[in-house]
Order: structure tokens, then C-alpha cells, then sequence
């Protein structure tokens, strides 16, 4: 994955075009969330982008926890600084808030193992639904709304024992959905393994909305159109 495809650099900020953000949501991620599509009203730039962009543009620590307050999207210009403390608030040029970082321990500019855990992170990210999300809805008698499908990705966190290593691969150890009425929140948990060895773990938290009481048939049509907007792209590449 060459990230600097995938955002716009100048000397004063870095900005996305739609057709940049939905190429990575599909094309790298392998995410169809229709609000990652070029003409969605309600258009997004992927989180897991984000996360990308700031590993290259500052390297990779032992620690680092990624708190996501706001949507960017194509018109927003968001300010990276040459360097940056410990505790960093991604801004735009309006002062909005977007992302709030806190690292710590070693740091790396292994260039190579950040692309690679970089794409091997948004990868494992994406398979979130239905892979992951519908047997949790299934097992709390939730659903999201099929209507409106909405799924927010809150925060996540990384803790890494050594920072270099090859084949790199994320596992999923540990899934949990806390039902609040309307509302929920899904927790991913996983290994980070270079060559067969765990070297690090870390966990990512998502919010539902709109939640009701559990209904198959419906939930089924919402999967088929999602396997359907993935076929689609597939067969245009």
C-alpha cells in the first residue's frame, strides 16, 4: 500500500478528495460503508485513513490510542505539524477537532513495517460486518437499522513488544457488544503477529445506533446488498 495516493499534501495541510477516500475504503480496506461512496450525501473519510496517514507522516510507537471526535471530508483541511508532542489533537483549519492521539515508549520510521501493519490493520478492520458484527447482534437479539445501517468507529489502541518484524497478521481474540437500549458499543479485540510470534495486541471500539429487536430476514437483505456493493466493485477493477 502506497498511502501517498491516497491524501493531498501541501505546506499548510493535508485534505482527501472523495474518489481518494472511497478507493481506500474499497480498494485497500475492502469497506463498503455507503457513506464512503464518492456520491454520498453523507460522505466520510474512512478512520482507519486517518490512522494511516498519521503513522506515516510520524512513525509508529510502542503505544498509541486513537480517539475519533468528528467526520472529515473532502472539503476538510486538516493540519499536520512537522513535529508533535506525546498528546496530539488533529485539527483542521477552523480549529475543529477530528482525532485525538496519545503515544508513548520507543518510536519507529521503519517505513516498511508501518505500511504493512498500517494495511494489515484496515484489513482486519473492514471485516467487521458481517463477519464479526452479525453473530454479535445475534447473540444480543439487537440489530442496526436496516434502513440507515449506521456504524461508528469510536476509538482504538495499539501496544506493540517490538516494532519491526515480517508477514505480519491480525487476529481476532476476543469480541463483545454492550446493549444499551438504542445504543451499543462493539469491542474488537486482537494479536499482532509477525512470522507466527505475538508481538503486540490491541482493540478497536465501535458505536451502534438505532438499534431494535432482532430480525433475520431483514438483517439478510442488509448483507446482501453490502456483498452485492462488493461484488460490483470487484468486477470494475
Amino acid at each position: 500500500m502506497n498511502i501517498a495516493n491516497y491524501f493531498n499534501y501541501n505546506d499548510e495541510y493535508i485534505s482527501f478528495t472523495r474518489s481518494q477516500a472511497s478507493l481506500f475504503a474499497k480498494g485497500v480496506a475492502g469497506d463498503f460503508n455507503p457513506i464512503h461512496d464518492e456520491d454520498a450525501k453523507r460522505f466520510c473519510v474512512p478512520g482507519d485513513l486517518l490512522f494511516s496517514v498519521f503513522l506515516a507522516q510520524y512513525g509508529i510507537s510502542q503505544k498509541m490510542k486513537f480517539e475519533f471526535s468528528g467526520m472529515v471530508v473532502d472539503t476538510s483541511h486538516l493540519i499536520f505539524p512537522e513535529e508533535i508532542s506525546d498528546t496530539f489533537i488533529l485539527q483542521d483549519d477552523n480549529e475543529k477537532n477530528y482525532m485525538d492521539v496519545v503515544v508513548s515508549g520507543e518510536k519507529s520510521q521503519n517505513s516498511d513495517f508501518i505500511a504493512t501493519l498500517s494495511e494489515k490493520y484496515v484489513q482486519f478492520s473492514s471485516k467487521t460486518f458481517p463477519h464479526i458484527l452479525v453473530p454479535l447482534m445475534e447473540q444480543e437479539n439487537v440489530m442496526i437499522n436496516p434502513s440507515r445501517p449506521l456504524v461508528i468507529y469510536k476509538n482504538m489502541e495499539i501496544c506493540l513488544d517490538k516494532l519491526s518484524g515480517n508477514n505480519i497478521e491480525l487476529k481476532l481474540t476476543n469480541t463483545s457488544l454492550k446493549n444499551s437500549g438504542k445504543k451499543g458499543e462493539v469491542r474488537l479485540e486482537f494479536a499482532i503477529m509477525a512470522d507466527g510470534e505475538e508481538i503486540g495486541h490491541g482493540a478497536k471500539n465501535l458505536l451502534l445506533s438505532g438499534l431494535r429487536e432482532y430480525d433475520a430476514e431483514q438483517l439478510d437483505g442488509v448483507i446482501h446488498t453490502y456483498t452485492q456493493r462488493k461484488s460490483d466493485f470487484i468486477a470494475q477493477q
